[in-house]
């Protein structure tokens, strides 16, 4: 029900769309969007916009439709990390929705010196081989051509080294595609989840979600701190959970 409601989401995004123009500028730092599973550049033309119109260098990862870890995907993604922080002198922000942001998390393993921070948008990092979502019958149609070295689900999240870089986690119990339980972290000094009400299709143009990313981008260098929703949009944002492991048991999700 909740992915028939990504119509009026978008509208919702053209109607804050003036408000945006006005938020604070950031510090121009680049800032590299990956598509989820199955889209590509055109899906985050929204998302693109808004964070350009706050001055940040904005670029899109310019490798036609995601169908997953292909080589000529993994190589490309590698390679437009490199090319960017080298082109700005800068580390670089990444955002990813959905697949795009567990790519996202692993070029931040990968590359930590030139990665600043990492945005995913319900992106399902914790699954691993053998869970299931909505989206997995299109994922066999193109698991014959995932070649790539990028180690996406065979270690399980809890099992991998925490991240180095900051790491937000945007997230949507009425997803609709991808587990919300799969897509939190374990909050820590440098890892928070935000969670809002949407569909997937819609997140990367939502207007909690938009707002989120650009205060997650605004916050300076070395100096980050977990989002506090302002007090006239505490609505938008419930109350998260956090992934927490139990010594010898399964992990369990609790409110924070």
């Amino acid at each position: 029900m909740m992915e028939t409601m990504w119509p009026l989401e978008a509208a919702a995004f053209v109607a804050i769309a003036p408000i945006l123009r006005l938020s604070r500028p950031g510090d121009g730092h680049p800032v590299l969007v990956l598509p989820g599973f199955s889209a590509d550049d055109a899906s985050t033309v929204p998302l693109r916009w808004a964070i350009r119109g706050q001055g940040y260098s904005t670029h899109a990862w310019r490798l036609g439709r995601n169908v997953g870890p292909t080589r000529h995907i993994v190589e490309g993604i590698r390679n437009r990390v490199h090319e960017l922080a080298e082109r700005h002198q800068r580390t670089i922000s990444i955002v990813g929705w959905s697949l795009g942001g567990t790519y996202a998390r692993a070029l931040a393993r990968e590359y930590p010196a030139l990665v600043r921070q990492v945005i995913s948008l319900g992106s399902p990092y914790r699954m691993v081989e053998g869970d299931k979502s909505s989206a997995m019958w299109m994922w066999r149609r193109y698991e014959h051509l995932h070649d790539g070295d990028l180690d996406l689900n065979r270690i399980a999240e809890q099992n991998r080294p925490r991240l180095a870089v900051p790491a937000t986690s945007i997230y949507s119990r009425s997803d609709g595609v991808a587990q919300w339980q799969t897509c939190i972290d374990e909050v820590g000094p440098l890892a928070e989840n935000i969670e809002v009400h949407g569909s997937h299709m819609a997140l990367g143009m939502q207007p909690a979600v938009v707002f989120a990313v650009l205060d997650r981008l605004r916050q300076p260098e070395g100096e980050w701190r977990p989002f506090r929703a302002p007090l006239a949009a505490r609505l938008w944002y419930p109350r998260p959970a956090t992934w927490q492991p139990r010594p010898g048991r399964p992990a369990r999700l609790v409110d924070v």
